[in-house]
């Protein structure tokens, strides 16, 4: 399996063949495809190279990490995997959830302790009054 690496900031209308002949010319087993947009069919700006061992993918990205090609400084790093977005889901669900877990502390000044939170004092005597309404099955 093939090292991915991520090769970011490339120029508007860069030429993939002499790109690549570039990192051909730093190392020999590079592989490299350009992420192109779907309507323009041009290069939006990034791509992945695909080295064949951890030596030349650690070679190239030494060699290539602000290297300026057209003007550009080149950003050159391992590539991360990429998620599935049913995976994404499940781990925003699992921090959101993390966050309902935490028991919340409401600091009050209020001098008696036995007072209610003043902003549900309104809300705490309508149901009192429901409670004292209600009737009880016989």
């Amino acid at each position: 399996m093939g090292i991915r690496i991520y090769i970011g900031n490339l120029p508007k209308g860069f030429n993939p063949k002499e790109f690549d002949s570039v990192l051909k010319s730093l190392e020999e087993d590079i592989r490299f495809k350009p992420v192109l947009d779907k309507e323009t069919k041009e290069c939006r700006g990034f791509g992945f190279a695909t080295a064949n061992n951890e030596q030349s993918a650690n070679s190239l990205i030494e060699k290539l990490n602000g290297f300026e090609f057209q003007g550009s400084k080149l950003r050159v790093e391992k590539s991360e995997k990429k998620d599935s977005a049913s995976n994404k889901r499940n781990a925003v669900n699992n921090k959101n959830n993390k966050r309902k877990n935490i028991k919340k502390i409401v600091h009050s000044d209020a001098p008696n302790l036995q007072s209610p939170d003043p902003r549900w004092a309104g809300e705490l005597s309508k149901l009192k009054d429901l409670l004292a309404n209600q009737k009880t099955p016989a």
